[in-house]
């Protein structure tokens, strides 16, 4: 099986992420999973690459062109996809994967996680939607989504699509890792 991390690229971030983003890395390649991500070196989406590496995991990237160019490109990835836009990259991650576990992140991470959790619900795929948050980042938005719900915002089921999960073992099984 392969785990798509949508995940934080930020150097910013305090190490308690990164040092979780290893932890699920190692995790996939302990479930003798295939990790695939957006093909960065830098930050989270460096360390659960890797996390899976240092425990002998396969890992996939997909990266645009643009980022490529600018050196962040993780070469280490026993597969590197470049591709041309952003759009290009979640379509392939999308195609190649069979579950999708999100960290923490920013925007990018949220837009990801949203496209995934909408193509779900539109049936466009039915493979797992997880969410694994430790550190409660995304307590908040959880709060939003059933709040949303219950203005009539979200539909029925839809809510319950998304795992959401505290720790690495958790966010593996609700993968049907």
């Amino acid at each position: 099986m392969r785990i798509a991390v949508f995940c934080s690229s930020s150097p910013t971030i305090d190490k308690k992420y990164v040092d979780l983003a290893y932890e699920l890395g190692q995790g996939i390649a302990q479930s003798s999973n295939e990790l695939v991500t957006g093909g960065g070196h830098i930050s989270m989406m460096g360390a659960v690459s890797r996390g899976a590496r240092d425990k002998g995991g396969k890992t996939v990237g997909v990266i645009p062109q643009a980022l490529v160019d600018i050196e962040f490109a993780d070469h280490d990835n026993d597969e590197l996809h470049v591709v041309e836009t952003m759009g290009q990259r979640k379509h392939m991650i999308t195609d190649i994967s069979d579950a999708f576990i999100t960290l923490p992140g920013g925007a990018g991470t949220l837009e990801e996680f949203f496209e995934i959790w909408v193509g779900h619900y539109l049936k466009f795929h039915t493979k797992p939607v997880v969410i694994l948050d430790p550190f409660e980042i995304y307590a908040p938005l959880h709060q939003l989504i059933v709040h949303l719900e219950e203005e009539k915002f979200i539909k029925p089921g839809m809510r319950e699509i998304v795992q959401w999960t505290t720790n690495v073992a958790d966010a593996l099984k609700a993968c049907g890792a």
